[in-house]
């Protein structure tokens, strides 16, 4: 499969170390793209739900996947979420082409673009962390039911559903949230003057288009790789935002397969049993020991 070249990528929200991440799905994303910059916009990696015997072979192979891009001379930013919020203290950390920020500002093609998580603006989280971490245990074993459900309805020739996704869209005061939280994000962008605001945090992808007191902002979210596995992409000077689809990455002849070289990144170890210490000390250690190569 060819590799897309793209100026920039961006994901959140893949929460690596839960039975929700579709590493899978997101690691066939990754090595179908070439981009400039890869930016992790926040819960990357899943540290509120972190469980020491769960953190399959495809999550740390996403890691890998993203330590080869760097080598190979992508520029990777990792912004810091809720869910990974213990990285905040290694904030302003770089080493080589990895970086790890809390937000990012970028200037495009004359155009001021503001990238962040989102959840400073979620109140829930910032008055309430006990509760939004429990929260975030019952969301994980919906995520589980949910897999259970969509085997049994495949095995009927049905298509899957998610709960989490039919929760968020009907229920009213989950569609107040995010409707406030996109508000909120548009309305602080045209105080700041920024002409693009991107996030994650709410799990929905999205574009639009706002005119703020004569001040045109564009809402991006990249959404996530638990419910929607989309992505935002820009190229050309274009945004437009991808969707997952298992067919584009369904080979008819394996062996017309092109076998990828070994780059640095093949051999990244965790100690055992991992923990989210030492993923990070991992991903650290050899992004310093490549950039010294």
């Amino acid at each position: 499969m060819q590799k897309r070249k793209l100026d920039i990528a961006v994901i959140s929200d893949v929460h690596l170390g839960t039975y929700g991440c579709h590493a899978r799905e997101l690691l066939n994303y990754l090595k179908s793209i070439e981009p400039s910059t890869l930016i992790l916009n926040g819960d990357f990696i899943d540290i509120w739900q972190f469980r020491k015997r769960y953190f399959p072979k495809d999550h740390l192979k996403v890691i890998q996947r993203i330590l080869k891009m760097s080598s190979k001379g992508t520029k990777v930013y990792y912004i810091t979420g809720n869910h990974d919020d213990a990285l905040r203290r290694y904030s302003d950390f770089s080493s080589g082409n990895i970086h790890l920020r809390d937000k990012l500002v970028l200037q495009l093609q004359d155009k001021k673009y503001w990238i962040f998580h989102g959840d400073v603006f979620d109140l829930f989280i910032q008055y309430s962390p006990f509760l939004a971490r429990l929260g975030g245990k019952g969301y994980d074993w919906l995520i589980r039911i949910n897999r259970f459900i969509n085997r049994l309805r495949e095995r009927m020739g049905k298509p899957h559903m998610s709960f989490a996704k039919r929760v968020k869209y009907s229920v009213k005061e989950a569609v107040k949230f995010i409707s406030n939280f996109e508000e909120t994000a548009i309305r602080l962008a045209a105080e700041q003057e920024y002409d693009y605001v991107l996030c994650g945090h709410i799990h929905r992808p999205g574009m639009k288009s706002v005119d703020v007191d004569g001040h045109k902002v564009t809402y991006l979210n990249s959404g996530d790789w638990v419910e929607s596995l989309t992505a935002l992409e820009y190229n050309w000077g274009k945004w437009t935002l991808y969707e997952y689809d298992e067919t584009d990455y369904s080979f008819v002849n394996p062996k017309l397969q092109v076998k990828e070289e070994a780059v640095p990144g093949d051999d990244i170890e965790l100690s055992d049993p991992a923990s989210p210490q030492a993923i990070v000390n991992a991903i650290l250690n050899k992004s310093e020991s490549m950039t010294q190569e």
